[in-house]
């Protein structure tokens, strides 16, 4: 094996800014084969570290070459390069990727529980912990019933019918829980990162303080997420948010859900699976504000056949608890009861109260995110930020995105700037929704010219199943260069046929692609490449006049 190799040269300046050299120092460079390297991970088996130091008065400043074309600039009068406020997806992501490059790292997160509270939370955060992961596994369970309703139509018989174990589902989802828990763990620790756990509070630029500890880093990271917002009634103490509909002891036998956003309609897709009674308040006259019109009024009436009661245009005022137990919700229409749990699916915010952001000079918005620029710096240079915290595009993916391309920009010596355009999404509702672009609308105000293509047909299953299923899906084209800048679908595998869309629509594909590729029989995806003839021409100044109507 190599031996480590020093030697001492003579006082140079640096090619990087952030090394500085102190006056009168000379710089010792040590040569570490990978193995050597002092909390530093092999890129290769034969990666070599060149660590650099200045030595003499007030020398406290060196640097890592880490053998792969990219070096940290290490400053010794800190405990760490980078402490990270928050182990979820955009933290963990963050924290690892910079580790990897060589920097020193912590990270702060507080205990592990399935239901988030100001002494708890747990690696992995929202995501994994209280969100997407579990979420999905609700969604797989409560989809068999729709399942069993659809097998009679293929001969399936039952002599009884299906019985379904709330405790079970649970603790099965509670031990997929524990698990990830403990892979996070190992993607940390095998990285080299130092796992702090307990509640992270900012000191001041460079400072964090954890249980009375105080850790210093050139550089913070503030990567906390939300919290679900319940609001300010009478009686909302009564209420749940997603957090506790995840984790209830028992089902819900009717449930009132305010809110429609995709949290509230997901929720209400899982309890209506189960069997429970399931009613959504909705404040305005559609769900799902933001998303192409077409979509948000199909999946309304596909939720509507499927027996979830929607009530519109109407908004919480109190909620009380009888006697026996139940609850009931008073609205500005009146008041409904009999309900065993009320849950409000209005939203999240930024969780950034008393972490001392605002006494460290960290400029926040009206809603408590943090500001951020292009690439995730706060107005305080050593502060970042990034995920669900600073109110950009909240999505886990995004998280991720944003915390590699910190640890790129701060450690990788590539100035990177997170990519928010054109981001896919998906509701796991009840059918799902799958969505990447601009919607119709957003299409319009941005290009003025654009063909608009549409489908709504029976898919096969529900040609024996005999259920009211249907599927809808919209292509939305740029008519001076034929690009598709909008693709919305909703119905079985709409998420799963976004995900390939969205590399399609990213890559700049254009409507002529799409009707020049051979699509998959039988398939619903092959709808999008047999969509010839537009629904709808949209001109500058014209009004919307549909030309034909595709579809069975």
């Amino acid at each position: 094996m190599a031996a480590t190799r020093s030697a001492f040269a003579a006082p140079l300046s640096s090619p990087t800014s952030s090394l500085r050299r102190p006056p009168h120092a000379l710089r010792l460079i040590t040569i570490f084969p990978s193995a050597r390297a002092p909390n530093l991970r092999a890129s290769s088996p034969d990666s070599f570290h060149v660590f650099s130091r200045f030595i003499g008065p007030r020398a406290s400043y060196a640097s890592v070459d880490t053998g792969n074309g990219s070096s940290v600039s290490i400053d010794e009068e800190f405990d760490f390069d980078l402490i990270t406020i928050g182990a979820g997806s955009g933290g963990v992501r963050a924290s690892r990727f910079a580790a990897n490059l060589g920097a020193k790292v912590g990270v702060i997160e507080l205990p592990f529980s399935t239901i988030s509270s100001d002494q708890t939370g747990g690696l992995g955060g929202t995501c994994v912990i209280r969100g997407c992961v579990p979420k999905k596994l609700l969604v797989y369970g409560s989809k068999f019933t729709h399942d069993f309703e659809e097998s009679r139509g293929f001969g399936w018989s039952f002599e009884s019918e299906p019985k379904h174990d709330w405790a079970t589902l649970i603790a099965q989802k509670n031990a997929e829980l524990r698990r990830l828990l403990g892979v996070y763990k190992n993607i940390l620790t095998n990285a080299g990162v130092t796992i702090i756990e307990g509640r992270g509070k900012v000191v001041d630029k460079h400072t964090v303080e954890v249980n009375g500890k105080k850790y210093t880093a050139k550089h913070i990271l503030v990567a906390v997420g939300g919290r679900a917002v319940v609001p300010d009634i009478p009686g909302r103490e009564l209420a749940i948010t997603s957090d506790e509909a995840l984790d209830l002891p028992s089902q819900p036998e009717k449930i009132a859900i305010v809110g429609a956003g995709y949290i509230a309609l997901e929720f209400a897709g899982i309890f209506n699976g189960l069997g429970s009674e399931v009613h959504v308040f909705v404040r305005g006259n559609k769900i799902l504000r933001g998303y192409d019109e077409e979509i948000r009024d199909f999946l309304a009436d596909q939720m509507t056949l499927r027996g979830i009661n929607f009530h519109f245009e109407e908004s919480p005022l109190s909620i009380e608890k009888s006697s026996d137990g139940h609850l009931s919700l008073k609205t500005n229409k009146g008041t409904l009861h009999g309900f065993s749990h009320v849950m409000f699916g209005t939203g999240r915010k930024p969780n950034t109260k008393n972490l001392g952001l605002e006494e460290a000079g960290v400029a926040l918005d009206e809603i408590g995110a943090i500001v951020v620029d292009d690439y995730s710096k706060t107005n305080v240079d050593s502060i970042w930020a990034v995920g669900d915290v600073t109110n950009r595009v909240n999505l886990t993916p995004v998280a991720l995105m944003e915390g590699g391309s910190f640890a790129k920009t701060v450690f990788g010596g590539q100035d990177t700037k997170p990519d928010h355009v054109n981001v896919a999404t998906a509701i796991f509702s009840q059918p799902p929704v799958g969505s990447v672009g601009l919607t119709e609308d957003e299409a319009i105000d941005e290009y003025g010219d654009v063909d608009v293509y549409t489908t709504n047909f029976r898919p096969m299953k529900a040609t024996l199943s005999g259920l009211p299923d249907r599927t809808f899906m919209k292509i939305v084209v740029d008519v001076k260069t034929d690009k598709v800048i909008g693709v919305h679908l909703c119905g079985d595998d709409s998420p799963e046929i976004t995900q390939g869309l969205s590399i399609a629509v990213n890559a700049g594909v254009t409507k002529s692609q799409f009707d020049s590729t051979v699509g998959i029989h039988p398939t619903a995806a092959e709808e999008l490449v047999t969509m010839r003839t537009p629904t709808r021409k949209i001109r500058k100044k014209d009004t919307k006049v549909p030309e034909a109507v595709v579809g069975s």
